[in-house]
């Protein structure tokens, strides 16, 4: 019988297990073979592709603003998704506000771009309310800028991830919520807790496999920010938002898939390692995911 389970559940995963070594795991290979190779003679070159990246001041640039990208947008996008989400739990209304906090995910990314236009060129929305406000006080200083080309533009782009993202986050962070049973909160109000106790003491230990999930996909995805960034800034955009999407875009056009196969080594490389990195921590953790 127990065979027989094991066989049928084999088969089942089957196809999904197919894909996932057809679409990425056999194409991640060659990508690790190309690393060592020449782009276009195929020669063996060994560790020179990755010398070369790791003294590419282009690929520092983008690692560097990429990794601070990650660093800045994981806390503010969870604490965001966690305090909306505490906020909505109980409310009688709770679906409006879920569509409201998912329908920035439905919207193209064009129409975002031509949002970012309006608000932050040198003549956008953002530029005339200040410029308002600064006639109104007697300041009489007009607003010029173009943040994006200003290292504004690192905020604004953070700015747009949040909102972009924020709905999936609310989601799984309101799954946990609602998920807790609601004997044990009233066990310990009357055993006198208060509110804060017992969101503490008692409902975030029962959110921290969540917490996990939402940790991963959160840093997976700051990963992918690239599209809205290239649309309004093109390939080379303010140093500030110069990410590795735009660096593998421009090696990709140059033709230099050898340096492009080594940086994209180097990065998976690092993810996979961060995404262990906290599973480990998480399932030392009694609390964790098993």
């Amino acid at each position: 019988m127990k065979k027989k389970r094991n066989r049928a559940a084999w088969l089942f995963l089957a196809p999904s297990l197919g894909g996932v070594l057809i679409f990425y795991l056999i194409p991640f290979g060659d990508v690790v073979r190309r690393s060592f190779l020449t782009a276009v003679t195929g020669e063996w070159k060994g560790l020179d592709n990755y010398k070369t990246v790791f003294q590419n001041e282009a690929f520092l640039l983008a690692a560097k603003n990429t990794a601070r990208f990650a660093i800045c947008c994981l806390p503010l996008l969870i604490g965001a998704g966690l305090l909306l989400a505490v906020l909505i739990a109980g409310h009688r209304r709770l679906k409006i506000f879920l569509s409201a906090y998912l329908l920035p995910m439905a919207i193209p990314s064009a129409t975002v771009v031509l949002v970012w236009n309006m608000l932050f060129d040198r003549w956008g929305l953002f530029n005339g309310f200040c410029g308002r406000i600064a006639a109104l006080a007697g300041w009489g200083h007009a607003f010029e800028t173009d943040y994006m080309e200003t290292g504004a533009a690192f905020w604004v782009l953070i700015v747009s991830y949040i909102w972009k993202n924020l709905g999936y986050t609310v989601t799984l962070w309101l799954a946990g919520l609602l998920s807790v049973p609601e004997q044990l909160k009233e066990a310990a109000a009357v055993d006198g807790a208060g509110r804060g106790q017992i969101f503490i003491k008692i409902v975030m230990p029962q959110l921290l496999p969540n917490l996990y999930t939402i940790t991963v996909l959160s840093f997976i995805n700051s990963f992918k920010v690239f599209r809205e960034a290239y649309l309004v800034a093109g390939s080379y955009p303010h140093e500030s938002i110069y990410m590795l999407q735009h660096l593998f875009n421009n090696w990709f056009v140059d033709l230099s898939l050898d340096k492009m196969a080594a940086a994209a080594v180097v990065t998976g490389a690092v993810m996979i390692g961060a995404i262990l990195l906290l599973q480990y921590l998480w399932e030392r953790d009694e609390g964790g995911p098993e």
